[in-house]
């Protein structure tokens, strides 16, 4: 078997040209998929059964590990059955229909109303990059836009008057997005005072700009941003993702339709911002422990 494990391993390199790391991730699999066969006494090829790889997934579930290990592993093991079985190692293919857990969907993170008005405090609008980072971040978490639709905007993207932004998502797909009146307040500051402090080129379009006038990156709005969450002593793991993540919770904490928030967060799929319904159900929850004599 461990003769087997290494001519997959060699195919996987030599063959399929798969990273170092990726057959070091499979080696280990089935190095441990081997050590339970023999704790079974199932040492040669010829008398390893399907119930004996049922058996081993099994007994991954009775280990607790986690859902996303043993999908791994199933993984793993299809891949090296099925190799098996096109060389011509086995008749049947026993990796055939095998099928891990389903990966658990991890929540994201968000921050509360109260966090984010704090943070949303702290720019201090007596400078220009204060001013500049107020009005970015009021409207990242007034329409939930990604960080990259944020600083791809352009100047005529934005309409102040009718309170709206359009934006361009995956895929090129266009979507307008409306602005609250704070972001707008925020966005009016800068355009009149902070944006030609920072202009070099009068034929710049794009709205946010860096210290050398160019439209700010990724990067530069990840630093502004550590900055402030650090100066507002937030201890959650804070990236660019959770003011879209809070924008979507509060709208529906709030009692705002959840296609509407589809729609504005430029999901394709309803199923995928469903998941800010398990924030919102589990805020009901605590609310009704907190609130009902009988909870």
């Amino acid at each position: 078997m461990n003769k087997l494990v290494k001519e997959f391993l060699d195919y996987l390199l030599i063959e399929r040209g798969l990273a170092d790391n990726t057959i070091v991730s499979y080696e280990k699999d089935l190095q441990n998929f081997l050590q339970f066969l023999n704790k079974v006494s199932v040492k040669d090829l010829e008398k390893l059964e399907k119930e004996h790889i049922l058996a081993y997934l099994v007994h991954l579930k009775k280990m607790k590990r986690a859902a996303a290990t043993i999908a791994r592993r199933t993984a793993a093991l299809k891949t090296f059955f099925n190799f098996l079985y096109q060389e011509g190692y086995i008749v049947n293919n026993l990796g055939e229909n095998l099928e891990g857990p389903k990966k658990e969907k991890k929540l994201p993170d968000f921050l509360s109303v109260k966090e984010m008005d704090k943070l949303l405090a702290i720019p201090q609008l007596n400078t220009v990059q204060g001013v500049r980072d107020k009005a970015m971040l009021e409207l990242l978490y007034a329409t939930g836009m990604r960080v990259s639709e944020l600083i791809n905007l352009d100047l005529h993207n934005l309409n102040l008057e009718m309170a709206y932004v359009r934006c361009w998502g995956k895929g090129s797909k266009e979507r307008i997005i409306p602005i609250g009146s704070q972001a707008v307040s925020s966005l009016n500051t800068y355009l009149q005072w902070g944006r030609n402090k920072l202009l070099k080129n009068p034929r710049e379009q794009a709205l946010f700009l860096n210290q050398h006038g160019k439209r700010l990156t990724r990067q530069g709005f990840w630093k502004i941003l550590k900055k402030y969450v650090k100066l507002a002593g937030i201890e959650k793991k804070i990236t660019p993702h959770v003011f879209r993540h809070s924008f979507a919770t509060h709208l529906l904490e709030n009692g705002a339709d959840l296609r509407v928030v589809q729609e504005m967060l430029g999901h394709a799929d309803i199923s995928t911002t469903q998941i800010y319904t398990h924030l919102t159900t589990k805020r009901i929850s605590q609310v009704y422990n907190d609130a009902h004599p009988r909870a």
